[in-house]
């Protein structure tokens, strides 16, 4: 091994314990007692402990730790079924349909990529207000199946235009119509990008934290990410050890989620549509 590879691993190893340490600390932390958490940079503390574990599931507020992953969970895989079944419509449609307005349709539905969260919040609120849905999980939820994530709408596009036309025309002369198309030739080569879609729609819902602060006023009804904050809202001290612990443990179904789906992030078109 010549000298610049080894300077190379050198660095490479060096910005990835860099990137890591905070994990190790927040794992580390987790563990420490009480007045230790503040007290020193080490991920370990001197006397290691699971009191912070053990006061998380003893109780956050008025509810458990599992009343809170219950709700996040319910929030994540309801955006999750919800991307992924109108986001894949939408694509089709754009990808492969053919009707009036069409490319003005897809230029203004880019156009929302670069729209900031914040200048369409007020609208959406007060449309869900009138609506009866504030302190409700379907603000959470129901935008989702109306695919309005145009990020995930357009990285299925540019999958769909990538798969070849004759398949579809071989699925018309077998008999097949659009949703016949859509359903036996274009959705099962679909699968990578509904599963990045799944992967990061999960994340990006189980980790939010504004939308959920603005939509859901009820202890009953918050999710991991709004109980965290009652670890310094319910009390005058902040408990930082709990607060940690159960960050660990929110940390841990997006962890596992990842592992499991993480090879359909590099799989590309892999079938010629004649497999099988």
């Amino acid at each position: 091994m010549t000298a610049r590879k080894v300077l190379w691993h050198g660095i490479v190893l060096a910005a990835l314990a860099l990137l890591l340490y905070p994990v190790v600390w927040l794992v580390g932390t987790s563990f420490k007692p009480a007045e230790e958490v503040l007290s020193t940079l080490s991920p370990l503390g001197d006397d290691p402990t699971t009191d912070n574990y053990a006061q998380v599931f003893d109780g956050v507020g008025e509810f458990g730790v599992w009343h809170y992953f219950g709700n996040s969970l319910l929030v994540s895989l309801g955006a999750v079924v919800g991307n992924v079944v109108s986001c894949a419509l939408a694509a089709y449609a754009f990808g492969r349909l053919h009707f009036r307005g069409r490319g003005p349709m897809f230029g203004f539905m880019m156009i929302t990529i670069m729209l900031p969260h914040h200048v369409v919040l007020i609208p959406q609120y007060v449309i869900f207000q009138q609506l009866d849905m504030v302190n409700t999980f379907w603000p959470l939820v129901l935008p989702k199946f109306l695919a309005t994530d145009a990020f995930f709408v357009f990285l299925m596009v540019q999958f769909i235009r990538t798969l070849p036309r004759e398949l579809d025309e071989a699925a018309t002369l077998d008999g097949c119509g659009p949703a016949g198309v859509f359903r036996h030739v274009v959705l099962p080569l679909l699968r990578p990008a509904l599963i990045t879609t799944a992967i990061f729609s999960f994340i990006w819902s189980w980790n939010d934290f504004f939308s959920q602060l603005i939509y859901l006023n009820d202890a009953e009804r918050f999710t991991l990410p709004l109980a965290l904050q009652l670890f310094i809202d319910q009390a005058t001290q902040s408990a930082f050890g709990p607060m940690f612990a159960m960050s660990v443990l929110a940390l841990l179904p997006i962890g596992l989620f990842f592992l499991a789906f993480q090879r359909f992030l590099v799989e590309g078109v892999a079938t010629s549509g004649v497999k099988g």
